[in-house]
């Protein structure tokens, strides 16, 4: 059996997924890997077979999804020309996680594809979403990748296709402790907007910025340039987290029992979902940097339960390859 596994290259969750899944496969069939889009800051551990530029979505300087950028800084024209010219009938199976270019590709050709993602469980009507309804955001997670077989991840089982977090090997070998300070991720925000907010309140912050070319030091906030061991670290040790309302870092912070407070990123629809789904297990959060919340929050007792077990290889095995 020959597998592509393609995911989507805007933000790092997917990758780090994919980071999980990738050996599992490769333990049962022969696999290619293919990634498109160009905002992501992780480095794989794995070859990567194919890439392409693909669509990504851009953000502005204050956390919020810029209509204007991702329509201009995107070449649409290329990536349906990359549509046009796959070929993908080497393989028997396609999985993709939000990966457009494969999943259109394959929808044109009927070629068999799963899709395997965060974003495919925001299309089961039981999964928890705001009484406000964005129809463009609803209309992009459904066709975004037009694929008929879905299998989706999020914080509950709200449906039978929808399963718990991938929480990665790094992460659960870790040994949470507390240092006190808070470790900050919102690669929506400019490093300027996050550091003259922070230094309001009396914390230590350690800020991870996709901006940072060095460590810098402002009173009580500490900016490190991406580097996931000096992340890991700092993770292991921190009081809270303070992120935008993507899935895996939320998803981590919860199974290592850590305060969690989330933004959502403007006119993010999957975002705003995540961050109600979030709000009904119990985590604060605002649609901005609000310091009366997070001020509340570094003073709160906030403790989550959940129950994220490493059942990925049992999930692959009998609801994918089968």
């Amino acid at each position: 059996m020959k597998i592509l596994y393609a995911f989507q290259g805007t933000g790092n969750g997917h990758l780090a997924r994919a980071q999980e899944i990738i050996p599992i496969l490769k333990k049962h069939a022969l696999v290619d890997t293919l990634i498109s889009g160009h905002q992501t800051q992780l480095k794989s551990d794995f070859d990567i077979d194919y890439r392409f530029k693909g669509v990504s979505l851009l953000y502005n300087k204050t956390g919020g999804l810029s209509y204007r950028k991702t329509f201009f800084e995107n070449n649409f024209c290329r990536a349906a020309k990359v549509i046009k010219d796959l070929d993908l009938s080497a393989y028997d199976l396609i999985i993709n996680d939000f990966e457009p270019l494969t999943g259109w590709a394959a929808k044109l050709r009927n070629l068999p594809i799963v899709e395997l993602s965060h974003q495919a469980s925001l299309t089961f009507k039981e999964t928890p979403k705001p009484d406000k309804k964005d129809w463009f955001g609803d209309f992009i997670l459904k066709h975004y990748v037009p694929c008929e077989k879905k299998i989706g991840f999020h914080f509950e089982n709200y449906n039978s296709h929808i399963k718990k977090p991938v929480i990665r090997q790094k992460i659960r070998k870790l040994n949470p402790e507390n240092k006190g300070h808070y470790l900050v991720y919102l690669p929506s925000f400019s490093d300027e907007v996050i550091t003259n907010f922070l230094t309001r309140i009396d914390v230590q912050w350690k800020v991870f910025s996709k901006y940072a070319k060095q460590h810098q030091k402002f009173n009580n906030v500490e900016i490190f340039p991406i580097d996931e061991t000096k992340y890991l670290e700092l993770f292991e040790s921190c009081e809270g987290i303070l992120c935008n309302a993507g899935f895996e870092t939320p998803a981590e912070a919860l199974f290592m029992n850590k305060k969690l407070f989330v933004i959502p990123i403007e006119n993010q629809y999957e975002q705003e979902c995540n961050a109600f789904a979030l709000d009904k297990l119990g985590v604060a959060n605002s649609d901005k940097l609000d310091p009366i919340k997070i001020r509340e929050w570094i003073n709160s007792d906030q403790m989550i339960e959940v129950d994220y077990p490493d059942n990925i290889e049992s999930i692959l095995t009998k609801e994918v390859l089968f």
